[in-house]
């Protein structure tokens, strides 16, 4: 791993995923209070990890990618947070998901700004996009709250998807 991929905020570190965040990644995708809203809903453990060598794949080619959000003191595991390419073409998205015990503490809007500057700064992409549900009230919050700006909108499996955006000159 890159030292350079590693980001600190003011109470938690980003690491790049890797094998040792596997059990954690597992249960927070098989959490349906958290996975349910997430494209492809809740994971088996086996997805989880074909989606974990993906991840670490992406980082390798991209020089960006998930990182696993440990506290900066205790290293609780509190989610994930990061870029991968979308299945549907529609560009680099930033994604997030925390457990439940870390939702509502402005984990979210922590690590999503700190993932997003990384993405424009370090890694030097241009436009990131990121998608949440209408009715996610809290990840349009946060996507809002990073200076993300609703661009376009869509249909998916009978909800209105919006899309964000974040662009760099």
């Amino acid at each position: 791993m890159n030292p350079t991929w590693i980001v600190r905020t003011g109470r938690l570190v980003m690491r790049p995923v890797g094998g040792g965040d596997l059990a954690d990644l597992v249960a927070l995708k098989a959490d349906p209070q958290v996975f349910a809203v997430m494209l492809g809903g809740v994971r088996t453990p086996e997805r989880a990890a074909e989606e974990l060598a993906e991840d670490i794949m992406f980082w390798g080619a991209h020089g960006v990618g998930m990182w696993a959000v440990r506290d900066a003191v205790t290293e609780a595991f509190r989610g994930y947070v990061g870029m991968h390419q979308r299945p549907d073409g529609r560009g680099i998205a930033l994604r997030f998901a925390f457990v439940a015990a870390a939702q509502g503490r402005g984990y979210g809007s922590e690590a999503a700004g700190a993932a997003l500057r990384f993405g424009h700064e370090r890694a030097g992409l241009a436009r990131i996009i990121a998608v949440a549900r209408e009715s996610n009230i809290a990840s349009r919050q946060v996507l809002g709250g990073i200076g993300m700006v609703e661009c376009d909108a869509y249909l998916r499996d009978g909800y209105r998807v919006l899309v964000y955006e974040s662009t760099r000159g």
